[in-house]
């Protein structure tokens, strides 16, 4: 889709563009070849040290996972002036190389980006993108220092129309299509400012006095860029007001800790994501999930399921990009970064996400609180929440949440689910003492901290605080054990109810599956299940069920399942049956029981009052 710019209210702020950018270290990226999904990078140390020592990252902040950025970088040469140093490989991720002092050191090689997410790089003829973290090699000693990015155009000959380039780096010295010179204040903020290339779909507009803009690629013609902005604006505004008071942006009220944000949206056939940064997020969703011209006001589940990734990676500007773990004061990018707080700064964020989408009228009470029943019965359709506390799964998610399997749900508990109800508790417990309320909390942590580092004690003081009490308890049985969260009650005192409904098949039985091509294949087992009870196996695919023989002279029924919904037409009020799998090419017969009693989680409103009290904040 061609570059469109649509202003609302009034225009962001142009960048200013002043002269050429001088830096100690300077990047320049080219996209070396397209259909190669090469970028090259040519990197000039104006004052190397005698033996500079570089480093590419092996993780990028905010996601939990060392991903070893440097199996994709290739052709690493170094050259001072007509002489070539010696350049050694100490690792997998550092080199060194022998500098002659006083003299620039240029450093040329290639990054091979063909993942198409929000973590890495991507190149092809259709489209650019990168983070630092998988482009730019720290030059150690010097990663304070101000660094230069400069961002080249592909070769006209090599695309179909003329790219663009969003990021939200200061720039020097731009065309108007966004290509040229960038400054970033030393490796940190180039490491925290992806970059989009392409043919995409741009806007701007302002959320309390900041200029935003939102680039989106990959959208169809029916996309409705109008509706986008204007939910994405009532979004920002809402999250600036929590934060800061309904005086943001105004004349002698306070400022936010932005003065420029981007929005990157990558939309396609399948996908779904979000990556925080400080002054701008990359976003991946579905391309059905964008707005459509014409569509009924009512929104598609698939389109608030967009604004809430919209509203949890905003909220993120405030709660783990300023706001953060005391561990993350200094990211080591060698290696992985441990905190026990994901339950905070994931968790409350949230809780606040789909929250915040009620309080800038995205949605009703009666659809947050089916976002809300669905969060609540994913956490307690997964056996691992009562065998590891969140506080331990946040340490561990190096391990679990971004290395799932198929034991994971029995070992381990989200905590983005586990934590966002660890702040719903915490929140309704504030308002139901008439102490105030979580959001007070989150408040109070800004102020006192300075928008800097916390601590869990810091937490437990910014609540104390507020409440007047010690939550040390609460904090303990909710966040470092396993104990069960009081839900039922703490909603009912909010005007909403719980009732029990029976299951889906799949939970009935203990299963995740995944049914395609008239197969069912057996994702995971859950703990405690009755597939688990009777020998079911991840991987195996259920293929039929043999039911008993009824009356002495009447011969046994077996059938050939396609989906799970198929049990209920072939078993009738039959409890007991035969399952038949295959297994490496075995074929088993499994006896299995269907349990009674299994349910489900439903919310509804008993007093709608109280229930608009809490949303509406």
């Amino acid at each position: 889709m061609a570059t469109t710019t649509v202003s609302r209210r009034k225009a962001a702020a142009a960048p200013a563009k002043g002269g050429a950018v001088s830096a100690g270290v300077h990047y320049r990226v080219e996209c070396a070849d397209l259909h190669a999904h090469l970028y090259t990078v040519t990197l000039t140390i104006a004052a190397p040290a005698a033996q500079q020592r570089l480093t590419l990252p092996v993780w990028i902040p905010g996601s939990y996972l060392v991903r070893e950025f440097a199996k994709n970088l290739q052709g690493l040469r170094a050259t001072q002036g007509r002489r070539k140093p010696a350049l050694t490989q100490l690792d997998k991720c550092s080199w060194q190389v022998d500098c002659v002092p006083g003299q620039p050191l240029v450093l040329h090689y290639q990054v091979c980006a063909y993942d198409n997410s929000v973590r890495t790089a991507w190149l092809d003829a259709g489209r650019g993108f990168f983070n630092g973290t998988s482009l730019c090699l720290r030059v150690e000693g010097q990663t304070d220092a101000p660094h230069a990015l400069d961002i080249a155009a592909p070769a006209a000959t090599a695309v179909d129309a003329p790219w663009s380039c969003a990021t939200a780096l200061v720039p020097s010295k731009i065309d108007k299509q966004g290509f040229g010179s960038y400054l970033a204040s030393g490796y940190d903020e180039l490491a925290d400012s992806p970059v989009e290339m392409g043919t995409f779909w741009s806007a701007e507009f302002e959320a309390c006095g900041v200029p935003h803009r939102f680039v989106v690629a990959g959208a169809a013609a029916s996309f409705d860029g109008d509706r986008l902005i204007a939910d994405t604006q009532a979004i920002c505004e809402a999250e600036m007001r929590f934060w800061h008071g309904d005086k943001v942006g105004k004349r002698g009220g306070p400022k936010p800790p932005i003065d420029r944000y981007v929005f990157m949206l990558n939309a396609v056939d399948d996908g779904y994501g979000g990556l925080e940064h400080r002054h701008s997020t990359a976003l991946i969703c579905n391309r059905r999930d964008l707005p459509q011209r014409g569509e009924k006001k009512k929104q598609a589940e698939g389109y608030i399921t967009l604004m809430g990734l919209i509203s949890h990676e905003y909220f993120h500007t405030w709660n783990v990009k300023r706001l953060r773990p005391a561990e993350f004061a200094s990211y080591d990018y060698s290696q992985e970064n441990y905190t026990q707080l994901l339950w905070f700064f994931e968790g409350f964020t949230s809780y606040y996400d789909d929250l915040l989408l009620r309080r800038a009228g995205r949605i009703d009470d009666a659809a947050y609180l089916r976002l809300l029943n669905k969060t609540i019965n994913q956490v307690m359709q997964t056996p691992g929440r009562l065998v590891q506390p969140v506080a331990d799964a946040s340490f561990d998610a190096w391990v679990k949440y971004y290395r799932q399997d198929e034991q994971t749900p029995n070992s381990t508990v989200s905590y983005y689910t586990k934590g966002a109800l660890v702040a719903l508790c915490l929140d309704l417990t504030l308002r139901h003492e008439g102490k105030g309320s979580l959001d007070d909390v989150m408040r109070h942590l800004w102020t006192h901290s300075g928008g800097g580092p916390i601590s869990e004690a810091d937490i437990a003081a910014a609540l104390e605080a507020v409440s007047g009490r010690s939550y040390a308890q609460e904090l303990a049985r909710w966040v470092h054990s396993t104990e069960e969260l009081p839900l039922s009650q703490l909603l009912r005192a909010h005007g909403v109810a719980t009732l029990e409904d029976p299951s889906q098949q799949a939970q009935v039985l203990g299963l995740r599956v995944a049914e395609a091509n008239g197969s069912v294949q057996v994702k995971v087992v859950l703990r405690g299940g009755a597939a688990e009870k009777a020998g079911f196996s991840a991987n195996d695919e259920w293929i039929g069920i043999e039911l008993p023989a009824a009356g002495k002279k009447k011969s046994s029924q077996a059938w050939r399942i396609a989906k799970l919904d198929d049990l209920a037409l072939y078993l009738g009020d039959t409890t007991k049956f035969t399952a038949i799998v295959a297994r490496d090419r075995k074929l088993l017969r499994l006896p299995l029981t269907l349990p009674a009693g299994v349910t489900t989680w439903r919310l509804f409103t008993h007093d709608a009052a109280k229930v608009t009290g809490w949303l509406a904040g």
